[in-house]
Formats: structure tokens, C-alpha cells, sequence
């Protein structure tokens, strides 16, 4: 490989590597393949003799059995190496796995509130020792009035002759210097005001600062880790590296043979496309006779139809067919004189066309349609009949099917109430139960028990003990045939503290497969929550606020994840933080 460029050996392989891997190639005769589909080079003006290219064939015929024979060798090789290829690629995964938590580590790290804040404490030094310098400007020019305002005052005592023209002179300069004076203090006091704001915002800075420590350490603790695992994964990367360089030496000999039978294949395709057209035209053949004997079956078909016909209209037929053909017999076909039969049976129906003219045709034909009509109907009739009992065999296999669905529904959903609702209420039991003399399909009552008493009716409990009683039947409903998340909205409106901490240990318990969105007013559902949003009113702005609940399982790498997006990991009591908000008027939280 030179470059962006790839030599092979013939124009095969040109071709093909050049398709797949969309690289120019060259090869050994100077044929160059470009990706964008042009191909340049000189053709090979020394061909030879047809000796010696005999002499060449027979001596590449001997070359290809040496090849074909160590090409068997490779193959084993290189199935026994493809193992280790394996091992080589999954080791590359992880090695790419690696180096990309690596490169997210140092990109949280610089995107970190860390970093931001150090930005923002040097761009308040800056403004801080810029206000130092003016402030110190603003003295030097009030020291230099001042001994301006001295001097006026000695000039005013040496020169009392001339004291109302140079005190008005004097008076104009005083005024000045004044209004320069009061004009430099005003900015003298603007510059303190901003220096002490600027000192406030810089502890509370610092503050946050020592938190942005706290998360570059639990970073740089991680990141050692992440080097040690590095360290050790580069020498297995290493070790693979070089298996998989003899393994594309080994490969690319292989290729190099398979090129060279490439040729050979060619040669095999040609007399293989003479045996398709060879096969091609056998199948022709066989359609031609394929259509005779079709056409042979359907007259076959169409004289069995008719022998069938004559069979149904001359019953006859059926009863005197064992005598057709008997040697002296009525039926005996070689004595019979044809056109003497044909003469008679012209007289016959000469003899029938007279006899039917008194005969009422119409009524015959309206009879044997009505025969053919009550035929018909009672062939119908069976068919429904027998249709009817397939329909209400498999009525019978559903209506069994749906009960044992039913029963095995009922026994799952039964113990997952009384499971949910003795969590819910502790103490208290329900369960599912048909009522007396009737089966389970045929309908469910909900009964509620109280230590060892069960109830009469529901309406003997309170309104919260029947919102838990709903949300136990429903959920264990949901048990049957669980989703992967649900949302719930204030189920605990009506329920008081100790109640909505069972939801959430009923929730942690039943559904642990499961996600849960709950939004809620009251503290005691967020003891088992994962991860808990809070939104409130800050300067008349509605914000969200994310932190890691008290029962979260998340590592030091969610910690850090955290840490970098500006995440608290301690979570402080609504009412207090509520308080605490109130207190400094940021508004309600919800």
C-alpha cells in the first residue's frame, strides 16, 4: 500500500477490491481502477506464441494443484486462526469502549461547573483590580485638587488689593473643582458599591467552587481507574495486534491464490453457460411433451365426463354393461352394422317427435326441475347440518379455553390483591371471589377484611380505603400483563402521609421491571424514587430542579454524570426547602 493507493496482481482482484473498499488500485501490468468508475492502462503487446503459452498453461495447471494443495493448508490455519480473530476484534471493542469513556470523562471535565466558574472568578478579579486602579486615580486627582485649592487660598492672602477680581477668578475655579470633586466621588462611591458586590458574588463563588473540588476529585479518582484498566487492555491489544498482522499476511497470500484460480473459474463458468443452454433446451423438450400429455389428460377427462353423463342419463347402461361386447350377444360391436342402427334410431326419434306432441314438454321440464331443486336442497341441508356441528364443536373448545383462561387469570389477579392491598393497608386483606352457587367466569365480588373480620359491603369503608382499594385492584390487573412504564397523577390526593409511603414500597416490591412518571404533592411518595424532579417559581420564572433520590442505586459515574450537569446529590425535605425558598421570596414550589 503506497498512500491512497493499493497494488494487486491481477484485475480481478482490482476490480473487486476497488468496489469494495473504494480505493484506487493498481496492478502489476499497469492498469490503474479508480472508485469514480474510470479504469486507465496499456494492453500487453508481447502475447507470444501459442507454444509457448501451452508450455505456460500446463506449467500453471502444475502451479494450481501446489497451490490448491497449500491453499487446503491455509484454510485449516486460518480457521484455527479465526478464533483468535475474534478474541482480537471483541478486545478492539472493549479497547474502543474504553477510550471513549475516557474521552467523555475529560469532556464532562472541561464542561464541568468548574471550569465555568473559574472563568467567571477571573473575569471578577479583572473587574475588581480595574476598580482598585480607578479608585486609586480618583485619589491622586483629589489630592492634586486639593493642593490646587491651597494654592488659591495663598494667592488669596498675597493679593488682597486685587481680592474681588481674583475672588470672582478664584470662586469660578473653587466651583469647578467642586463640581470635578463631587463628579469624582459619585464615581468613587459607584466603584466601592461595585468592588462589594463583586466581593460578595466572589464568596459565593468560592463556595461553589470547593463543591466543583469535590466533584474533580470523585473525576480524577474515576479517570485513574480508567487508566490502570487502559494500561492493562493496550497490552492485550498489543499481543492481538500482532496475531492479527500474521493473520492478514496469512489473508493475503490466501487472496493472492484465489485470484490466481479466478482464471480457471472463468474457463469452468463458459462450459457451464453451454451446459445451461443444453439443459435449457431439454427443458423445452420436456414442456413440448409436458403439453401432450396435458392435452391427452384433458381428453382422457372430457370422455370419462361423458361416459359419467351417459351413465346418470341411461341407467340402463350400468345393469347391461357386462355384456358389451360378447361375441353373438346383443351388444357385440364388430357384427353390428352402424349405419343400420343409425337408420333406427332416426326412426325412433321421427316416432318420438310425434308421440310429444301430445305430451306437455312444459310440465315435464318444470317437474324434473323441481326433482333437481329438492336434490339440491337436501344436499344444502346436509352440508349446514354438518357445518353446524363443526361450529358448535369449536364453540365448545373456546367456551373451555376461555374458562381455563379465566380461572388461571383470576387466581394470578386474586393474589397479587390481596398481595397489594395487605401492602397498601397493612393489616387489612382482600381478595376476588365468585358469588355463592356460581363459578368463577360467571362473575367476581371484592371482599375486605380487617384482622380477621371481613366486611359486608364496601360502602362500610372510608373514602381512602376505597382509593386503595381501586388503585390494589387495578394495579394487580396490570400485574397480569405488565407495560414498561406507567404514569401516575396525585393518586395520593386523598390519602395521608403513612398511606403514600406504602404506595411507594408497594411499587418497589411489585414492579421492579417496571417504570413509574409519578407526579405528587406530598413527601412520602419521593422516599423510593429514583430520581426526583422538582419545579418552582424563581424571580416570576417556572424552573426545574433534578435530584438523585435517597434509595438510588446509581455509582460514583452517575454521581460524576450529575456533578457535570449541574446537579445537586443531596436532596433536602420539600417543606424546608419550601420554607427556606419563601424566606428569600424565590416563589412556591411544586
Amino acid at each position: 500500500v503506497f498512500g491512497s493507493t493499493i497494488i494487486v496482481d491481477g484485475m480481478d482482484a482490482a476490480n473487486k477490491i476497488c468496489d469494495t473498499t473504494r480505493t484506487r488500485t493498481v496492478t502489476l501490468e499497469g492498469d490503474v481502477y479508480d472508485p469514480s468508475g474510470t479504469i486507465s492502462g496499456g494492453s500487453n503487446k508481447d502475447l507470444g506464441t501459442t507454444l509457448a503459452k501451452l508450455s505456460e498453461l500446463t506449467a500453471a495447471k502444475k502451479t494450481l494443484t501446489d497451490k490448491q494443495s497449500r491453499q487446503k493448508t491455509i484454510l485449516s490455519k486460518w480457521k484455527d486462526m479465526s478464533a483468535v480473530s475474534l478474541t482480537h476484534c471483541k478486545l478492539s471493542d472493549e479497547l474502543e469502549i474504553a477510550n471513549a469513556e475516557f474521552e467523555a470523562s475529560e469532556k464532562h471535565m472541561s464542561q464541568t461547573s468548574y471550569g465555568m466558574l473559574a472563568a467567571k472568578i477571573d473575569t471578577f478579579t479583572k473587574d475588581v483590580e480595574e476598580s482598585k486602579v480607578e479608585m486609586k486615580n480618583m485619589e491622586e486627582e483629589k489630592r492634586v485638587k486639593w493642593k490646587q485649592y491651597e494654592e488659591l487660598m495663598e494667592q488669596e492672602v498675597e493679593l488682597t488689593q486685587n481680592r474681588e477680581l481674583k475672588l470672582k477668578k478664584v470662586e469660578k475655579s473653587m466651583n469647578d473643582a467642586k463640581k470635578r470633586s463631587a463628579a469624582a466621588t459619585k464615581k468613587i462611591q459607584e466603584a466601592d458599591s461595585i468592588s462589594q458586590t463583586l466581593l460578595l458574588e466572589l464568596e459565593n463563588l468560592k463556595s461553589e467552587v470547593a463543591a466543583a473540588d469535590e466533584a474533580v476529585f470523585a473525576a480524577e479518582k474515576a479517570l485513574n481507574e480508567a487508566n490502570v484498566d487502559e494500561s492493562a487492555m493496550e497490552g492485550k491489544v498489543n499481543k492481538c495486534r500482532d496475531l492479527h498482522e500474521n493473520a492478514k499476511v496469512l489473508l493475503a497470500k490466501v487472496e493472492e491464490e484465489i485470484a490466481r484460480c479466478s482464471s480457471a473459474m472463468k474457463i469452468i463458468s463458459k462450459e457451464k453457460s453451454k451446459l445451461v443452454k443444453e439443459k435449457e433446451n431439454a427443458e423445452l423438450d420436456g414442456k413440448k411433451l409436458a403439453i401432450k400429455i396435458a392435452k391427452f389428460h384433458k381428453e382422457k377427462s372430457t370422455a370419462e365426463r361423458f361416459i359419467t353423463n351417459m351413465l346418470k342419463t341411461h341407467e340402463w347402461i350400468e345393469t347391461e354393461k357386462h355384456a358389451f361386447g360378447v361375441e353373438g350377444g346383443d351388444y357385440d360391436f364388430g357384427k353390428t352394422d352402424h349405419s343400420e342402427r343409425k337408420n333406427n334410431l332416426q326412426d325412433l326419434k321421427k316416432e318420438q317427435n310425434m308421440l310429444a306432441k301430445n305430451i306437455n314438454k312444459k310440465v315435464m321440464g318444470m317437474i324434473e326441475k323441481a326433482e333437481g331443486e329438492y336434490t339440491e336442497l337436501l344436499r344444502k341441508r346436509k352440508v349446514v347440518e354438518n357445518d353446524k356441528k363443526k361450529i358448535q364443536a369449536v364453540i365448545e373448545e373456546l367456551d373451555v379455553k376461555k374458562k381455563t383462561e379465566l380461572e388461571r387469570t383470576w387466581i394470578k389477579v386474586n393474589r397479587d390483591f390481596g398481595s397489594v392491598f395487605s401492602t397498601l393497608l397493612p393489616g387489612a386483606s382482600a381478595k376476588l371471589e365468585p358469588p355463592e352457587g356460581k363459578k368463577s367466569w360467571e362473575g367476581l365480588e371484592v371482599k375486605v377484611a380487617f384482622g380477621d373480620v371481613w366486611k359486608q359491603s364496601l360502602s362500610e369503608l372510608s373514602g381512602g380505603q376505597r382509593s386503595l382499594l381501586a388503585l390494589s385492584l387495578i394495579l394487580s390487573l396490570l400485574l397480569f400483563k405488565p407495560a414498561p412504564m406507567y404514569i401516575l397523577d396525585e393518586v395520593d390526593a386523598a390519602l395521608d402521609l403513612s398511606h403514600t409511603q406504602n404506595i411507594g414500597n408497594m411499587l418497589k416490591t411489585h414492579f421492579s421491571q417496571s417504570q413509574f412518571i409519578v407526579v405528587s404533592l406530598k413527601e412520602g411518595m419521593f422516599n423510593n424514587a429514583n430520581v426526583i424532579f422538582r419545579t418552582k417559581f424563581v424571580d416570576g420564572v417556572s424552573t426545574v430542579s433534578r435530584t438523585l433520590g435517597t434509595n438510588s442505586s446509581n455509582d460514583k459515574v452517575h454521581a460524576l454524570t450529575d456533578a457535570a450537569n449541574g446537579f445537586s446529590a443531596g436532596l433536602a425535605p420539600a417543606r424546608k426547602r419550601l420554607a427556606t425558598n419563601r424566606r428569600k421570596g424565590a416563589g412556591k414550589e411544586n
